[in-house]
């Protein structure tokens, strides 16, 4: 197996019906630009309160993605 070098982006990932739809938002844009994603770690879970009901999740993240050889 070969030795990676991964690079680590912070994202922040919403949705108006679930964290999971949150966390797969986030990767989906990022996937337009960083290529070779690996992992990603949920950092912090937050949401918003309208009308004393769940309005929108906020989901900080991090994505790491191996770093291509340009050799």
């Amino acid at each position: 197996m070969d030795n990676h070098i991964y690079k680590v982006v912070e994202l922040a990932g919403t949705s108006s019906t679930t964290m999971e739809d949150a966390i797969q938002n986030a990767i989906s844009r990022a996937s337009k630009t960083l290529h070779n994603m690996r992992w990603f770690q949920v950092i912090e879970t937050r949401g918003r309160i309208e009308n004393e009901k769940i309005a929108r999740w906020e989901v900080i993240l991090k994505i790491g993605f191996v770093l291509e050889d340009t050799l």
